[in-house]
């Protein structure tokens, strides 16, 4: 190996080590297909609910009756559950990965990418509020998308590129949502339960697969 071979091996070595201290390095392919997973199971737990409503033969019905604040604290329990599950099993996963790469969990990056995440989150959280308050609730669906996928894209400079992509593909479903209101459960499971499974699947098999041994 000739000297100027070295002298660009020694460059891209330390260009790999900036790239990776400023950005968090340690999200886990499974940490997708789990948060996918949830995503899928919330859905048709939630579908069933209202099959069942609209056969008139379960509780739910008499949750629909009681009016809208019953049925707003419904929706958002089972979102709650949804999100505390994926939530657990995505640090769960993040944290074995992290363990294996040596990048602390909540360092520099990890803060910043949180920062990115939470601002659009928190002030989508409170656009879905006060729409479920007003009976807007064919509007949830899209907006979560919507609001999700500005916060990838957001987060995406912090992180591995492919979160701007995932963030791409749930602000389309969002706004395609938008034009097909009734159909909101069907995008919810796409954008949150499909699209994260495959982009945990790629992630894996791009990050993490050759590194399992």
């Amino acid at each position: 190996m000739s000297e100027q071979d070295q002298h660009l091996d020694a460059l891209q070595d330390i260009r790999r080590m900036m790239n990776n201290s400023s950005r968090f390095i340690s999200l886990s392919g499974w940490s997708g297909v789990a948060a996918g997973t949830c995503a899928l199971l919330s859905a048709i737990y939630t579908a069933n609910k209202i099959e069942c409503w609209k056969r008139a033969d379960c509780r739910f019905e008499q949750i629909i009756l009681d009016g809208g604040d019953r049925l707003q604290a419904t929706l958002v329990q089972i979102a709650a559950v949804t999100f505390a599950a994926a939530l657990v099993l995505a640090f769960l996963f993040t944290w074995l990965r992290s363990r294996k790469t040596g990048v602390p969990i909540w360092g520099y990056s990890a803060r910043k990418l949180m920062v990115q995440v939470a601002v659009p989150m928190v002030a989508g959280g409170l656009v879905i509020w006060r729409m479920m308050d007003f009976g807007l609730y064919g509007l949830v669906a899209p907006a979560c998308l919507i609001f999700y996928g500005l916060a990838l894209v957001n987060a995406s400079k912090y992180t591995l590129p492919e979160i701007r992509f995932l963030g791409y593909f749930q602000l389309a479903l969002g706004i395609v949502n938008l034009w097909m209101i009734g159909y909101g459960l069907y995008f919810w499971a796409a954008g949150f339960g499909v699209l994260h499974i495959v982009y945990g699947i790629i992630m894996w098999n791009k990050y993490e697969r050759g590194t399992n041994s």
